[in-house]
C-alpha cells in the first residue's frame, strides 16, 4: 500500500489518509509533541484537523507524520521557486514602453553608438536611466530570471480548511463511487481513479456505466495483461474503437484524425517563429496517430470483436458512423487474417456483413422520415433509442411541434439516466433563446460558439419561452417521480447552504487537476478581504529555456470600457502585475502574480474581472503548470528582497494543467466585484494572449453555469418528493448533506441513480 499516493488522493477530499480503524482511536487522549508540531505545520499550509483526526494522529509515528508533511508541502508547491521578475512588485517600477525601445536600440547599435549601462548575464545592455535594475531578479528586457527564492510565506491565511480522517474503508468507498459514477469523470477524478486502481483490486461486481470510466479501466487491465477481464467491459465495436483511440490519444471521444492534426497545427499558427512549427506539430500528431500494431495487440482486438454480444448486422450498424476509420483499422490490425482462423467465426461474419454493407442504419431511417416530414414514423423511430431521442429532443420540438415531441418523449423518459434529464433542463433556456450564445467544448479543448437553430425564427418569443418551460417542467416532474419511488425511512434532512452555490456535475467537465479540492465548475468562492492575488507557477523540473507563460486579467468597467493587466501593461486601475518572465531558470520553475484591489475596483464601478493564463511561446500550456488565487482577511506580504508573494495558507483555489492538455489559453476564474465572489470556471481558448479570450463566450459560460441546477436545488426536489423536513444542523438530521460530502462529485451523482 503506497501511503504517499493515498495521502495525495485523500487531500483532494479535504482529508488525511491514515491506515487505522476508527474503533481503535482513543478519543480522550492528549496530542503528543510530534502531533502538535505536525498540526503547526498544517496550519502554516492553511489546514486544521477535525477532532476525530486529531486523536487518530496519536497512533501515527513521528516518521510517518514527517512523510505526510513532505507530501502536503509538495502538493502545495512550498518547495518551488516563487520569485517573480520584480522585487517588491506591489510598488510599481515605473518602467515604460520608452525603456524597452531605448534598450532595443542600445542592443542593436551597442556602446559604440554612445550608449552606457550595465550588461547582464543574458548579454543584454541595459542603458543608464532606463530600468531600475536593483528592482529586478532578472533581465527586464528579455524576461530571463537570474535570482530565485528558497522560501514562501506561511500562516497569513485568515481561514483554515478542516481536514477529516480517511481510513482504508473511506478510500475504498471513494474508489467504488468513482467506478460507479453516473456522470463522466473530470481530470481530477480520472487521476484519482488511476492512482486507486494501483492500490485496490477491481471489484468483481463493479458497475461501470460510463464509457469514459470503462476505457480508463480497460487500459489498466490491458497493461496488467488481463485482456479477458477487459473484454467484459466492451459491449459494442464502438467500445473497441473508443479504446483504440484512447490508447493513442488519451481522449475517449472519437473524432476524425485530420481534425486532431488540424488542431495541433492551429496551436502553433499564431506564433512569431522563423520556422513553421505548426507544420512540425501537425507531423508529430500524424506520427502519433499512425496505425502500427504488433501481433499481440492484433490478436487482442480480434478476440474482443469476436466476443461482442451483438448480431453481425447490429455490430456492423454500430461501426457505420466511423466506417472510414474502421476500414483502416481492419487492415492495420490484420483482422481479415484472424477471421479465417478457427474460433473466429463471429468475427468473420461481422466483417462479411460490414464489407457487403448488408445492413440498414437507424439514423438513416430517421433521416428519411424527417425529410418526408413523416411525424409519426420519425417519433416512433426516435422512441426506439431514448438516449439519442434526448440528444435531439430540442430540434425535434422545433421541427414537429413541442406537444407531439414531448408527448412521445414522455413515453420513454423513464428509460433514461437522470443525468440526461438534468442536462435537458439545464440547456433548455439557452437553446430556445435565439439571443443567447451557446457554447460547446469538444475534446480538442477549444471552446466554440454555436449559432442558434435557424428554426427558432419560425416561433415568436412567447412560444420559445413556453418550449423552454415545458422542458423544465418535464425534467422536474420526472426527477420528483424518481425520488418519490426511492424507499427511505428518513424524516428529516440537512442541506448545507453552500451546496446552493455548487452546480450539479452534468455536462461541464474540467480538464485540469485539483490537488487540494474537488470543486465543481461554477462553484462560487467568497472573498474574505480587500485583495485577491492571482498566481501562476510553471517550469518545475525543466532545464533553463525560453518557456513563456503569461498571467493576465481583464477588468470590465462602466460604459463597456475595459482595462487589462498583462505583460504589456503591468499596472492598471485596481491591478498590479509582478513582471513578464519569458525564460525559466534551471529545474525550479518560476512565478508571476497579479494583485487585485477590491476597494479600487469598487470605486471605479468595475463589474467583473476575468482571470486568464496563456502559453505565449509554445503550442500549449506547460504540463504541471499551476494557477489559482489567494485571498485573506489579513494583508498578504510581498518580499522586497525577492518579490515572493505566495502563501499556501491563503490559497483559496489552485488547479494544475495535466499531461496532454492541448489548451493554449485558459480562463480560470471570474471575480464578481459587487458580490465579492469568485466563480471558478474553465474555458480553454487558442490565443497566446488575453485578447484572444472571447467575452461573449465567457459570458455564455457564466450564464450556463448560473442557470444549472445546484446540488442544493436537487436536494430540495428530493426533500419535497420524499416529504422530508429540513432542519438547521447536520446532527439533528436523518440524512445530512454537507459541503464535505459534496467534495466527492462522484458520490453526489449517486443521487441521480434512482
Amino acid at each position: 500500500m503506497n501511503n504517499n499516493t493515498l495521502t495525495k488522493v485523500a487531500l483532494r477530499y479535504r482529508a488525511l489518509f491514515l491506515d487505522i480503524k476508527r474503533e481503535n482511536i482513543a478519543m480522550k487522549s492528549e496530542p503528543t509533541v510530534p502531533v502538535l508540531a505536525f498540526i503547526a505545520r498544517l496550519k502554516e499550509n492553511g489546514f486544521c484537523v477535525s477532532e476525530e483526526l486529531l486523536h487518530a494522529l496519536n497512533a501515527v509515528s513521528a516518521s510517518h507524520l514527517a512523510d505526510i508533511t513532505k507530501c502536503i508541502n509538495e502538493v502545495m508547491g512550498v518547495e518551488l521557486n516563487w520569485a517573480p521578475l520584480v522585487k517588491g512588485w506591489d510598488v510599481p517600477t515605473g518602467e515604460t514602453l520608452a525603456d524597452h525601445l531605448v534598450t532595443l536600440v542600445a542592443n542593436i547599435f551597442g556602446e559604440g553608438a554612445g550608449f552606457r549601462g550595465t550588461t547582464l548575464p543574458c548579454g543584454h545592455l541595459i542603458p543608464n536611466g532606463t530600468f531600475p535594475l536593483e528592482r529586478y531578479n532578472g533581465c527586464p528586457f528579455c524576461g530571463q530570471q537570474f535570482e530565485t527564492a528558497n522560501f514562501v510565506y506561511k500562516g497569513q491565511g485568515s481561514k483554515l480548511k478542516e481536514l477529516r480522517l480517511f481510513t482504508l474503508d473511506d478510500m475504498k468507498h471513494v474508489f467504488e463511487t468513482l467506478l460507479a459514477s453516473s456522470t463522466p469523470l473530470d481530470a481530477t477524478q480520472q487521476d484519482s481513479l488511476k492512482q486507486l486502481l494501483q492500490e485496490f483490486p477491481l471489484p468483481e461486481d463493479a458497475n461501470i456505466t460510463m464509457k469514459e470510466t470503462a476505457m480508463l479501466v480497460v487500459k489498466f487491465l490491458v497493461e496488467q495483461g488481463k485482456d479477458d477481464e477487459a473484454s467484459k467491459l466492451l459491449k459494442t465495436p464502438t467500445d473497441v474503437l473508443r479504446y483504440l483511440w484512447y490508447e493513442k490519444t488519451s481522449y475517449v471521444q472519437v473524432i476524425e484524425p485530420r481534425t486532431l492534426i488540424a488542431h495541433a497545427k492551429k496551436l502553433y499558427s499564431h506564433m512569431w517563429e522563423p520556422l513553421d512549427r505548426s507544420e512540425d506539430a501537425g507531423k508529430a500528431m500524424k506520427q502519433k496517430l499512425m496505425l502500427k500494431y504488433d501481433r499481440k495487440s492484433c490478436l487482442r482486438v480480434a478476440k474482443w470483436l469476436n466476443a461482442i454480444p451483438m448480431r453481425a448486422d447490429q455490430a456492423a450498424e454500430n461501426m457505420n458512423p466511423k466506417r472510414g476509420m474502421w476500414v483502416r483499422l481492419i487492415r492495420a490490425l490484420r483482422l481479415g487474417e484472424y477471421s479465417r482462423k478457427k474460433g473466429f467465426e463471429q468475427l468473420a461474419k461481422l466483417l462479411d456483413v460490414f464489407y457487403k454493407q448488408d445492413y440498414s442504419t437507424w439514423q438513416g431511417r430517421v433521416d428519411r422520415c424527417r425529410e418526408n416530414n413523416d411525424v409519426n414514423k420519425t417519433l416512433e423511430h426516435l422512441k426506439e433509442r431514448p438516449g439519442l431521442f434526448a440528444r435531439c429532443l430540442f430540434s425535434t420540438m422545433l421541427r414537429f411541434g413541442s406537444d407531439k415531441a414531448l408527448k412521445a418523449f414522455e413515453e420513454v423518459a423513464d428509460k433514461l439516466p437522470a443525468r440526461l434529464l438534468l442536462s435537458l433542463g439545464n440547456a433548455a433556456d439557452t437553446y430556445f433563446n435565439p439571443r443567447e450564445t451557446r457554447i460547446a467544448r469538444p475534446i480538442t479543448g477549444v471552446t466554440k460558439k454555436i449559432e442558434p437553430n435557424k428554426l427558432l425564427a419560425l416561433y415568436d418569443d412567447d412560444t420559445q419561452k413556453a418550449m423552454a418551460q415545458a422542458v423544465n417542467d418535464l425534467y422536474k416532474t420526472f426527477m420528483t417521480k424518481r425520488f418519490a419511488e426511492q424507499p427511505t425511512e428518513a424524516k428529516t434532512i440537512y442541506i448545507d447552504p453552500r451546496l446552493y452555490n455548487i452546480p450539479v456535475s452534468v455536462g461541464d467537465r474540467s480538464a485540469t487537476i485539483q490537488d487540494t479540492s474537488c470543486a465543481l465548475m461554477g462553484t462560487r468562492f467568497p472573498v474574505e478581504g480587500d485583495a485577491v492575488r492571482l498566481f501562476l507557477q510553471w517550469g518545475k523540473g525543466l532545464h533553463a529555456q525560453h518557456l513563456d507563460m503569461d498571467l493576465s486579467c481583464r477588468i470590465a468597467l462602466p460604459e463597456n470600457k475595459i482595462a487589462e493587466c498583462a505583460y504589456y501593461n503591468l499596472t492598471c486601475v485596481g491591478a498590479k502585475h509582478s513582471g513578464d518572465i519569458q525564460r525559466i531558470p534551471e529545474k525550479v520553475g518560476t512565478a508571476e502574480y497579479i494583485e487585485l484591489s477590491l476597494p479600487e475596483l469598487e470605486q471605479v464601478g468595475a463589474t467583473y474581472v476575468t482571470f486568464t493564463c496563456n502559453a505565449y511561446s509554445t503550442g500549449a500550456l506547460s504540463p504541471n503548470l499551476m494557477v489559482g488565487w489567494m485571498n485573506s482577511a489579513y494583508p498578504m506580504k510581498v518580499s522586497n528582497k525577492k518579490g515572493v508573494a505566495y502563501d499556501p495558507s491563503c490559497v483559496q483555489h489552485i488547479v494544475r494543467i495535466s499531461e496532454g492538455d492541448l489548451s493554449k489559453g485558459l480562463v480560470f476564474g471570474v471575480l464578481d466585484v459587487a458580490k465579492r465572489e469568485i466563480i471558478w470556471l474553465e474555458m480553454p481558448f487558442t490565443s497566446q494572449t488575453l485578447r484572444g479570450a472571447d467575452s461573449d463566450s465567457i459570458e455564455a459560460l457564466l450564464h450556463k453555469l448560473e442557470s444549472k441546477l445546484s446540488v442544493g436545488g436537487l436536494l430540495d426536489i428530493k426533500a419535497q418528493a420524499q416529504d422530508l423536513t429540513t432542519v438547521e444542523t447536520a446532527e439533528e438530521a436523518d440524512e445530512a448533506y454537507t459541503y464535505e460530502w459534496a467534495l466527492n462529485p462522484a458520490e453526489v451523482t449517486q443521487l441521480m441513480n434512482a
